[in-house]
């Protein structure tokens, strides 16, 4: 069998180097680097400036801990310095980290039964099996064809339909991952998971961060009391957060500054900013792929599959954010797990709940959800209990000087089975996956509440849930 896949992100690259496991012929097509967003553009690259960010606020806090920092040669006690960034270290150091996984995910390719290809791939009508024509940066063009294709092109950054959103200095994430100066003021329009990230690591950083949202609370998708206590806390750290906010247009100063204008309940209001960043979600990347030839059925949204990943053409599967759904890197590597299943006929008993993904979001604090929330089991008329916890109440977190934190676990109010998990605090993106793992086995309140933690730490904060 030969499969061809179209993108080296998460769910292009895992998906390929699983089917050559199996020991089918794979040809992996690749406009840019391998790795996709995630590794280049988007989950790596923020996580080490987040790092960086995050041993920046440590330091600060230095003192409390009893400790000084002094410049060199100077007792610290007399001579103690404010500790700073140094940007362009911290973005080679990005720059290295991204290089060092590339340079992994090369490595994993480099087995006889996958040719990676690259270059852009657009379908063409085939009478068997399915042919894509692939175009390299210097023109040169090849055509490939196989018994299968798995759509794995990701997506691309969304920009407001505003005027002004071209002018210099509107940036998105990519472009503010490559910015070599601290804006001293940073204005984000979106305040998802993206705009919420950077507000966080530029705030740190030194920059004064304005967030406008249009939604009512910030993180949209998320546990609406996750979403305004994390609120609470960011405004604590200096981020000014606006939601229920139109943004109108974006104008250029003389002095090269950007005015943001938006609409708050029908009053105009405007923010001075040296920098703007859009950050209003990502579109699925299926304009140039000819999908009308091979009779791919997709929307604004992206492509329509069914559950096994297949499309309106059954030789042809896709993954990840060009589906539209959930733009996670781990669900495209496990979507990509689940096409392979049901190319070989494995799918139906392949053990994969997509029910049960738990997601995170990199703030200082970290915010982190898995499963249901209050307000989707609501909507659904489900009765359930709610089961908080704080973080200032547990031990291993106060020696941290970690006390800003919340959990809340949703269970059903008659069987007692947790049905999702709402957090934020240190290490809230590692303590999820206890939860994840119990709603996995499809355990309760009870379940979770007898089985003995560690102390002290961090992830008692979950069975103290009540």
């Amino acid at each position: 069998m030969h499969i061809i896949i179209i993108g080296a992100g998460p769910g292009g690259y895992e998906t390929a180097v699983e089917a050559a496991k199996k020991g089918i012929e794979v040809t992996l097509v690749s406009e840019g680097p391998v790795g996709g967003t995630c590794l280049n553009e988007g989950c790596i690259p923020t996580k080490t400036l987040w790092k960086s960010a995050s041993l920046l606020e440590e330091m600060r806090r230095a003192a409390e801990f009893g400790i000084s920092a002094g410049t060199p040669g100077i007792d610290a006690a007399d001579g103690a310095v404010a500790p700073s960034i140094d940007l362009e270290k911290a973005m080679e150091r990005k720059e290295a980290v991204t290089a060092q996984l590339r340079a992994g995910i090369e490595f994993l390719l480099k087995n006889k039964l996958i040719r990676l290809v690259r270059g852009h791939a657009s379908f063409k009508a085939a009478e068997k099996g399915v042919c894509v024509t692939v175009c390299g940066a210097e023109g040169e063009c090849e055509e490939i064809c196989a018994d299968k294709a798995i759509i794995a092109s990701g997506s691309t950054p969304a920009t407001l339909p505003v005027e002004g959103k071209d002018l210099p200095g509107v940036l998105n994430s990519s472009e503010l991952l490559d910015i070599r100066e601290i804006p001293r003021r940073l204005c984000i329009i979106g305040a998802g998971v993206i705009g919420l990230e950077f507000a966080s690591i530029f705030r740190s950083f030194g920059s004064e961060v304005a967030v406008v949202e249009y939604c009512r609370d910030i993180l949209p998708r998320f546990d609406t009391d996750l979403a305004k206590r994390l609120k609470q806390q960011l405004g604590k750290k200096g981020i000014s957060i606006e939601t229920s906010a139109a943004v109108q247009s974006i104008g250029a100063g003389e002095d090269g500054s950007l005015r943001v204008n938006y609409l708050k309940k029908d009053k105009e209001c405007s923010i001075e900013a040296d920098k703007v960043l859009m950050a209003v979600g990502r579109r699925p990347r299926v304009d140039s792929l000819n999908l009308e030839a091979v009779g791919v059925e997709y929307g604004p949204k992206g492509i329509v599959t069914d559950g096994c990943m297949r499309t309106s053409n059954p030789d042809i599967y896709a993954i990840g954010d060009v589906r539209g759904k959930m733009m996670l890197a781990h669900v495209a590597s496990f979507e990509g797990k689940r096409a392979l299943n049901s190319i070989l006929g494995e799918d139906a008993d392949d053990g994969i709940d997509f029910g049960i993904i738990p997601a995170a979001v990199f703030t200082l604090p970290e915010a982190a959800t898995v499963g249901l929330s209050e307000d989707e089991c609501k909507l659904a008329g489900r009765a359930v209990r709610c089961s908080k916890s704080q973080y200032r109440s547990n031990g291993k977190a106060l020696s941290l000087g970690e006390s800003e934190g919340w959990c809340k676990i949703v269970s059903d109010a008659e069987s007692g089975e947790i049905l999702g998990c709402h957090l934020f605090g240190a290490h809230a993106s590692d303590l999820v996956h206890e939860i994840a793992a119990l709603m996995k086995c499809h355990a309760g309140l009870g379940e979770l509440h007898s089985l003995i933690h560690a102390h002290p730490t961090l992830a008692e904060v979950l069975m103290a849930a009540e």
